[in-house]
Protein backbone atom coordinates (compact mmCIF):
# COMPACT_ATOMS: atom_id res chain seq x y z
CA UNK A 1 0.00 0.00 0.00
CA UNK A 2 3.01 2.19 0.65
CA UNK A 3 3.92 1.86 -3.10
CA UNK A 4 0.16 3.38 -3.87
CA UNK A 5 1.13 6.75 -2.63
CA UNK A 6 3.61 7.97 -4.88
CA UNK A 7 1.43 6.44 -7.75
CA UNK A 8 -1.49 8.14 -6.76
CA UNK A 9 0.29 11.68 -6.76
CA UNK A 10 1.89 10.67 -9.83
CA UNK A 11 -1.30 10.62 -11.87
CA UNK A 12 -2.59 13.73 -10.03
CA UNK A 13 0.50 15.87 -11.22
CA UNK A 14 -0.10 13.63 -14.70
CA UNK A 15 -3.86 14.77 -14.39
CA UNK A 16 -3.32 18.80 -13.11
CA UNK A 17 -0.30 19.07 -15.83
CA UNK A 18 -1.77 17.81 -18.73
CA UNK A 19 -5.28 19.25 -18.06
CA UNK A 20 -3.75 22.88 -17.79
CA UNK A 21 -1.45 22.92 -20.59
CA UNK A 22 -4.40 21.98 -22.85
CA UNK A 23 -6.75 23.96 -20.94
CA UNK A 24 -4.20 26.99 -22.11
CA UNK A 25 -3.37 25.71 -25.67
CA UNK A 26 -7.54 25.42 -26.26
CA UNK A 27 -8.48 28.31 -24.82
CA UNK A 28 -5.76 30.86 -25.46
CA UNK A 29 -3.40 29.44 -28.11
CA UNK A 30 -2.73 32.84 -29.89
CA UNK A 31 -1.29 34.13 -26.67
CA UNK A 32 0.70 31.42 -25.69
CA UNK A 33 2.30 31.17 -29.52
CA UNK A 34 3.33 34.94 -29.16
CA UNK A 35 4.60 34.74 -26.04
CA UNK A 36 7.34 32.58 -27.15
CA UNK A 37 7.49 34.36 -30.28
CA UNK A 38 6.81 31.21 -32.49
CA UNK A 39 4.33 31.45 -35.78
CA UNK A 40 0.74 29.57 -34.80
CA UNK A 41 -0.39 27.30 -37.26
CA UNK A 42 -2.58 28.86 -40.07
CA UNK A 43 -5.57 27.73 -38.09
CA UNK A 44 -6.65 27.64 -34.30
CA UNK A 45 -8.19 24.04 -35.13
CA UNK A 46 -4.69 22.49 -35.24
CA UNK A 47 -3.62 23.46 -32.06
CA UNK A 48 -7.38 23.13 -30.50
CA UNK A 49 -7.84 19.59 -31.51
CA UNK A 50 -4.63 17.71 -29.60
CA UNK A 51 -5.28 19.94 -26.35
CA UNK A 52 -8.93 18.61 -26.40
CA UNK A 53 -7.66 15.11 -26.59
CA UNK A 54 -5.53 16.14 -24.56
CA UNK A 55 -8.13 17.00 -21.90
CA UNK A 56 -9.34 13.26 -22.34
CA UNK A 57 -6.31 11.60 -21.03
CA UNK A 58 -5.88 14.25 -18.43
CA UNK A 59 -9.49 12.78 -17.22
CA UNK A 60 -8.15 9.50 -17.82
CA UNK A 61 -5.06 9.96 -15.30
CA UNK A 62 -7.71 10.92 -12.64
CA UNK A 63 -9.57 8.00 -13.11
CA UNK A 64 -5.98 6.10 -12.33
CA UNK A 65 -4.79 7.89 -9.59
CA UNK A 66 -8.20 7.47 -7.99
CA UNK A 67 -8.17 3.63 -8.41
CA UNK A 68 -4.68 2.84 -9.96
CA UNK A 69 -4.94 -0.95 -9.02
CA UNK A 70 -8.27 -1.22 -10.94
CA UNK A 71 -7.38 1.32 -13.10
CA UNK A 72 -3.98 -0.26 -14.42
CA UNK A 73 -4.78 -1.38 -17.80
CA UNK A 74 -5.04 2.34 -18.60
CA UNK A 75 -1.30 3.61 -17.63
CA UNK A 76 -0.21 2.04 -20.94
CA UNK A 77 -2.49 4.45 -22.75
CA UNK A 78 -0.45 6.89 -20.80
CA UNK A 79 2.64 5.81 -21.96
CA UNK A 80 1.56 5.76 -25.37
CA UNK A 81 0.76 9.26 -25.19
CA UNK A 82 4.24 10.36 -24.03
CA UNK A 83 6.24 7.93 -26.82
CA UNK A 84 3.86 9.55 -29.23
CA UNK A 85 4.84 12.80 -28.14
CA UNK A 86 8.40 12.24 -27.52
CA UNK A 87 9.00 10.65 -30.95
CA UNK A 88 7.97 13.33 -32.83
CA UNK A 89 9.44 16.66 -30.43
CA UNK A 90 12.90 14.86 -30.27
CA UNK A 91 12.99 13.74 -33.82
CA UNK A 92 12.51 17.72 -35.31
CA UNK A 93 14.40 18.60 -32.18
CA UNK A 94 17.39 17.20 -33.42
CA UNK A 95 17.05 17.67 -37.12
CA UNK A 96 17.25 21.51 -36.10
CA UNK A 97 13.05 22.13 -37.01
CA UNK A 98 11.17 22.11 -33.29
CA UNK A 99 10.34 25.34 -32.01
CA UNK A 100 12.25 25.95 -28.50
CA UNK A 101 8.59 25.76 -27.05
CA UNK A 102 7.96 22.71 -27.42
CA UNK A 103 11.38 21.64 -25.78
CA UNK A 104 10.42 21.21 -22.08
CA UNK A 105 7.03 19.19 -22.47
CA UNK A 106 8.79 16.81 -24.83
CA UNK A 107 11.54 16.39 -21.89
CA UNK A 108 8.19 16.52 -18.91
CA UNK A 109 6.92 13.73 -21.21
CA UNK A 110 9.65 11.47 -21.17
CA UNK A 111 9.69 11.51 -17.25
CA UNK A 112 6.54 10.95 -17.29
CA UNK A 113 6.62 8.19 -19.68
CA UNK A 114 9.26 6.55 -17.25
CA UNK A 115 7.31 7.07 -14.03
CA UNK A 116 4.63 5.45 -15.89
CA UNK A 117 6.62 2.54 -16.75
CA UNK A 118 7.82 2.24 -12.74
CA UNK A 119 4.04 2.71 -12.07
CA UNK A 120 2.94 -0.25 -14.17
CA UNK A 121 5.64 -2.14 -12.86
CA UNK A 122 4.68 -1.52 -9.39
CA UNK A 123 1.14 -1.94 -9.83
CA UNK A 124 1.77 -5.54 -11.29
CA UNK A 125 4.06 -6.63 -7.87
CA UNK A 126 1.44 -4.67 -5.67
CA UNK A 127 -0.83 -7.15 -7.71
CA UNK A 128 1.08 -10.13 -7.68
CA UNK A 129 1.87 -10.04 -4.11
Amino acid sequence: MKNLRWIILLFYVAAAYDGILSAAFLFIPSSIFSWFNVSPPNHPGYIQFPAALLIVFAVMFLNIARTPIHNRNLILYGILLKVSYCSVAFWHWFSGALPTMWKPFAVFDVIFGLLFMWANISLKNEQSS
